[in-house]
């Protein structure tokens, strides 16, 4: 674990602005998060309960201010819409390593959105954190995020098996890993787009 602080950085990219969560964005963010669907394949229930929204977003503050990683809100450059979430999470600076989760609305699947968005938070953590491994895991049905981590460089390393169990539903899970020289050399992201399990939540 780090022992100082992390600014979450603003990061922009052809189509989306990346920055940090503020009280602003809660409404947008509870919306997202209590949609069964978005969360099918998440380690949690759906949100039933608004104050969830503002507990999030004083997480992610904490996070920053504990140096323990960064989350960012995700908007269209285009017209400024709240469409998701993208984080890096258990920043180890002396192993060099931390994890990566997103979550986006429906609205912005199968645009390639999550792709973008993922790649300039690992662009960011490689070459401003000087990273040398990110992790990433994803339950083994959602196939629309393996494609999104498998395009971004991640090889598939090993299974968790049943390691969650959300409203009595055991699931197995595919854990990814993506080392800093494998970034870049995967092709270029292009739309294909899903949400995904995570463990930083």
């Amino acid at each position: 674990m780090s022992t100082m602080s992390l600014p979450t950085p603003t990061l922009t990219t052809a189509r989306l602005r990346l920055r940090p969560f503020t009280g602003a964005d809660e409404h947008a963010l509870y919306t997202m998060h209590s949609d069964a669907h978005v969360l099918r394949y998440w380690d949690a229930p759906p949100w039933t309960d608004p104050a969830r929204a503002t507990r999030f977003v004083a997480s992610c503050a904490d996070m920053a201010e504990e140096g323990t990683g960064a989350r960012l809100a995700i908007d269209q450059v285009a017209d400024g819409a709240f469409v998701g979430w993208c984080s890096l999470s258990r920043w180890d600076p002396v192993h060099r390593s931390a994890s990566l989760g997103y979550c986006l609305d429906r609205s912005a699947w199968g645009r390639g959105q999550a792709t973008e968005a993922a790649h300039a938070v690992l662009r960011w953590a490689f070459d401003t954190l000087d990273l040398n491994r990110v992790q990433a895991e994803t339950d083994t049905r959602n196939a629309a995020s393996a494609r999104v981590l498998e395009k971004l460089g991640f090889r598939r390393e090993g299974t968790l098996r049943e390691d969650c169990v959300v409203d009595g539903v055991v699931s197995d899970s595919w854990v990814f890993g993506l080392l800093r020289d494998e970034l870049d050399a995967s092709p270029p992201p292009h739309p294909d787009d899903g949400t995904r399990k995570t463990l930083a939540s």
